[in-house]
């Protein structure tokens, strides 16, 4: 007969192993649904397969969808291309960011959590506002996600720290490009005294700050005022323009209000003032305003086959302001391409990938190799290029 000592022992060996497998049920549940739940974040491997995905955002529509259709016509060049050349292939998934709509950045955030859900999309190309940067940073950060904006230029988005490692840009910056803008004020047009009017968003505000600092450090007088961008009757603002003043610098992100406000410019009477827009302008709307509009947009290599080819198929029209997406969507698919070398990637190593992205400039449309420094912007840019409307669109100024 056992003992009392060797039952209760007995019996609490049993139950230790009824604990066991009741944990056990539990933990494989729990094994298995790891994978699933790790889809689309930083380290999941995603099988790359025959063809990968990018995830494309735009503003497809809204007020400044005459731009993103010069950013999608420019990504799907570079898609019908790289497709027709190679056994894999890319396709987008495009996400509508509305950029300048009445909600603000929310469609960007929308676009944002969906590439960061998709468990097949590997990088970004895109977004194109600066404002709509700092309202999704956290979200494609978050899952891993690294992106390279082909118009985005606010200084601050690649300096500050926030985005090392995952925001890259194809175009240079606003340190560089409001120095163009105010230098050609200051040397070429030897003006002394502007007015510079912001549309009170990111982009905005960060360019008009550089050229006021500029400018005024040359001795120009500057009178500075905002406006939304949802206005759209300027005659308020446009009474506040001394009819003294020399020219008028609106980096503003929507092409037809900066229309608009030419237009409405002429019919106060100070159509005489010269005026001039930055690369969020840069349209033949704005353009249409007259020859004394001046405009500042991206480096691009005139002679570019690419450039060549891309006006070929669209009726003569360069679409230049979309260009730098062509650069764009360039680095997201040799960086995947890269890291597919294997057979699967992760999110993880396409951003590696892609700071690590070397295009010489035989290759590149921009006119320049294509390199990041370590803050994600291209180290071989120095100079934004200069144009001026003959009255429909905008032609390079020499030199």
């Amino acid at each position: 007969m056992r003992s009392r000592r060797a039952t209760v022992v007995a019996a609490l060996l049993a139950l230790g192993a009824a604990l066991a497998v009741v944990a056990g049920a539990y933990a494989t549940p729990n094994r298995a649904a790891a994978p699933a739940a790790q889809a689309g974040s930083d380290a999941a491997q995603v099988k790359c397969g025959k063809t990968r995905t990018i995830g494309l955002m735009a503003p497809v529509t809204g007020p400044a969808a005459s731009l993103g259709k010069q950013q999608v016509d420019w990504a799907q060049y570079y898609l019908s291309t790289y497709n027709k050349t190679h056994k894999t292939k890319i396709k987008f998934q495009t996400e509508d960011t509305q950029l300048g709509a009445p909600t603000g950045t929310a469609e960007a955030l929308k676009g944002a959590q969906a590439l960061a859900g998709g468990p097949n999309v590997l990088g970004v190309v895109g977004p194109a506002g600066s404002n709509e940067i700092v309202g999704i940073t956290k979200t494609l950060k978050d899952a891993g996600l690294a992106w390279v904006s082909g118009s985005s230029t606010r200084t601050s988005l690649t300096t500050d720290g926030t985005r090392t490692g995952y925001m890259f840009r194809s175009v240079p910056p606003d340190a560089i490009q409001g120095p163009t803008a105010a230098n050609y004020i200051i040397k070429k047009l030897k003006y002394k005294r502007a007015y510079i009017i912001d549309d009170q968003e990111t982009y905005s505000t960060g360019l008009a700050d550089v050229v006021e600092q500029t400018l005024k450090a040359a001795g120009v007088t500057v009178q500075r005022d905002g406006v939304s961008q949802q206005q759209s009757d300027f005659s308020s603002l446009i009474a506040k323009i001394p009819r003294d003043t020399q020219i008028v610098y609106i980096p503003w992100q929507l092409p037809p209000k900066g229309q608009a406000f030419g237009n409405q410019m002429k019919a106060a009477g100070k159509g005489s003032i010269k005026l001039m827009g930055a690369d969020g302008l840069f349209d033949s709307s704005f353009a249409s305003v007259g020859s004394h509009v001046y405009d500042t947009n991206f480096p691009l290599n005139p002679k570019s086959k690419v450039i060549a080819g891309f006006k070929k198929g669209h009726g003569g029209d360069g679409e230049y302001f979309g260009a730098p997406t062509y650069a764009a969507t360039q680095v997201v698919a040799t960086a995947i391409d890269k890291a597919c070398s294997n057979g699967t990637a992760s999110r993880a190593e396409v951003r590696a990938a892609i700071r690590a992205t070397k295009i010489p400039a035989a290759r590149s449309l921009l006119g320049l190799a294509i390199r990041f420094n370590r803050n994600g912007d291209l180290a071989t840019a120095h100079k934004f290029g200069l144009y001026k409307s003959n009255g429909n669109v905008f032609v390079p100024i020499p030199g």
